[in-house]
Parts: C-alpha cells; structure tokens; sequence
C-alpha cells in the first residue's frame, strides 16, 4: 500500500503543493478495500471543497497507479474509496509470509464430501459439496491437521437396480461383451442415460417396475455371494468402475486434491444391518408392518425406515454402517460431512 500513499503525496504535492500524510483504512466491502480522507485534511489549507480536492486526487490516482487498482470512486464530502485489482491481490497472496497457526496439529480428521452414486451423473449439489469440502480439507491440512478424503456413493439399491435394467434392455440381454461397442469417452454418459430409461420404465410399467426391483436384489446378493463371474455381474462391476473413472475425469478437471478412495455402499451393508440389529435389540428401532423403524415423533424427530419389509438395508441404515466404518479405520478427532441442508432432520435421526 505504500506505492498508493506515495502516489498520493506526490499528487497533493504536484496539485496543490501541499505535503499531506497519507493515511489508507480499511472500509467496508461495499465501498472498496481502502479509503482516505486526505481530502478533507487539505481542503482548509487551501481553500477549495474536499469534493473537488478529491477527485482531481483520484483522477491522478487512476493513471499513476492504473495496474494496481481497479477503481477509484470519491463519495460522501471528500472521501477517496480505492478497489485494489485483483492482479494485486493474488500477487500479494503468493508472496506474503504467512503464519499458519496449527490448531489441528496432531488430530486426524475425516472429511466426507462429492458423494456421487455411481450409475448416475453428478449434479450441481455435487459440485457444490465438491469444492466446499476440498477447501475445508485444505484449510484443515493448513492447521495442522492429517485429513482423509472421503468418497461415499451407493452403488447398490434401487437406482442401480433402475440402471442394470435400461442397460440390460439397451445390450438386448446380459451380454457382457457387447459393452465394448460403447465409446470410451462417452461411458458415464451411456450409463445415466440407462438410469433415465430404467427410472421412466419404473414409473409407467408394471412389470418392469417388478423386473427393476428384482434387478436390485440381484445386484445385493453379486455383494452378498462375491460374484464377479456371472454375466450380470460383469456388467455390473464394469459399469461401476466406468461410473469411477468418469467422477475422477471431473475432479481432475476441478483441481480437486484427490480422494484418498471411494466408499462404496456394499462396503458397509454388512456392518449396517448389524447396527439396525442392534437398535432392535436394544429398544432403538422397532418393527412396523414388517420393517424396521426408528420411531422419532414422540421425540421431535423424524419417524424413518432402517429395514424394508424385505430385509433391505436403507440410506439410513448404511450412514450408521458407514460411520462405525470410518471411525473402525481412522478413530479420529472430528468426522465431517459435507452435505445439503435439507437433510438436517434427516441427520438428526442419525
């Protein structure tokens, strides 16, 4: 800033010929980055208004200092507003020592964000969690902290069950084989247009709605039985691994530090029915017409489905399952989820 309060001087000086001290605070946002009223400490010296002082000081201004401000405005009776450029800026930022305090020296700490569903693209709300979650898992790293990157996404349940559907439809059976014929830079896309398909499919035909819920329960029991061999199975696992590759195109494209892996929903399956069991057996959940719930209304929660009637776990079930895994690995100091807001009341009952 002393290159601008110099400048300054030399105007009052050449202008004027008045020596003047140049004082720049800082202002509120809305007005720019500094202001001065140098003005108005000239104005009774020589006899003119602070006004007309002003701008002929920020006329100077302008030109002496074009590269490094973007806008000189006056306002009030005299008042100069200075807008830095944000060339300045970022200069500034790269070149300042800065003191990093470490006030997460020596914990650990999860953070979980982006959390696509592979089978589908991501969406805005992605791309928002995204971003917000690699900075705050950047600033935490910048504190001290040790930060893993967690990736969450369902590749079971109903949406996948919606995709393996269209894309059994679209192949004309369960040929494994002919998922070579789909363009290598078009896969994530080939398959969400499937998820399309299998979602209209299930909204407007009964029988393929039938079809979709049993294509579901197959790809539970691929999890359940390990089955890689089977041909509905290699198009299921390949089709996972395209929905990977293209998330990872898109974080690459973002400057996003990479995950440190994906956690798949069939990784905590498992421990997330062992939970629900658990909340039955200590009066946490109960049965309701068949499935499992956790009764919040006399508590001024959700009332929300941990098992379907058919022995299914839910979203849920697999974020208790998913928050005993992570804390089994890393048993950190903090867990983070980067999420939507709209999902409050749902992470209450959690």
């Amino acid at each position: 800033m002393q290159e601008i309060q110099t400048a300054l001087q030399n105007a009052a000086r050449n202008l004027f010929g008045q020596d003047a001290a140049v004082e720049l605070t800082r202002t509120d946002e809305q007005f720019g980055d500094y202001t001065t009223n140098i003005a108005m400490q000239l104005a009774g010296r020589i006899g003119k208004s602070p006004r007309e002082i002003a701008e002929a000081l920020a006329s100077t201004l302008r030109d002496a200092q074009a590269k490094h401000i973007q806008e000189v405005a006056v306002a009030g009776p005299g008042f100069i507003n200075i807008t830095l450029s944000d060339a300045l800026l970022a200069s500034q930022a790269d070149t300042a020592p800065v003191t990093k305090p470490q006030v997460f020296a020596n914990q650990t700490i999860v953070t979980e964000y982006s959390d696509p569903n592979p089978f589908k693209v991501l969406h805005a709300g992605h791309l928002y969690t995204t971003i917000i979650g690699d900075v705050i898992s950047r600033l935490y790293e910048a504190a001290g902290a040790t930060v893993h990157r967690l990736n969450y996404g369902g590749d079971v349940g109903l949406h996948v069950g919606k995709a393996m559907w269209g894309i059994i439809k679209y192949l004309g059976g369960e040929y494994p084989d002919k998922l070579a014929e789909v363009p290598a830079d078009g896969r994530p896309a080939w398959i969400a247009a499937r998820y399309v398909e299998g979602n209209t499919a299930y909204e407007e035909d009964k029988q393929a709605k039938n079809e979709i819920i049993a294509a579901n329960q197959r790809v539970y029991a691929i999890h359940q039985t390990n089955d890689h061999d089977s041909p509905f199975a290699r198009i299921y696992w390949t089709c996972r691994e395209w929905s990977y590759q293209g998330f990872d195109a898109l974080y690459e494209q973002l400057r996003i530090v990479p995950f440190e892996r994906y956690v798949p929903e069939s990784e905590v399956t498992p421990k997330a029915l062992e939970m629900v069991q658990r909340g039955i057996d200590e009066g946490v959940l109960a049965e309701s017409d068949g499935a499992i719930v956790f009764k919040g209304d006399d508590r001024g929660l959700h009332t929300r489905v941990f098992r379907t009637s058919a022995g299914l776990p839910t979203y849920e079930a697999k974020d208790l399952g998913l928050a005993a895994a992570k804390w089994q690995q890393y048993h950190f100091d903090k867990s983070v989820i980067i999420t939507a807001n709209d999902i409050v009341e749902y992470m209450k009952v959690i």
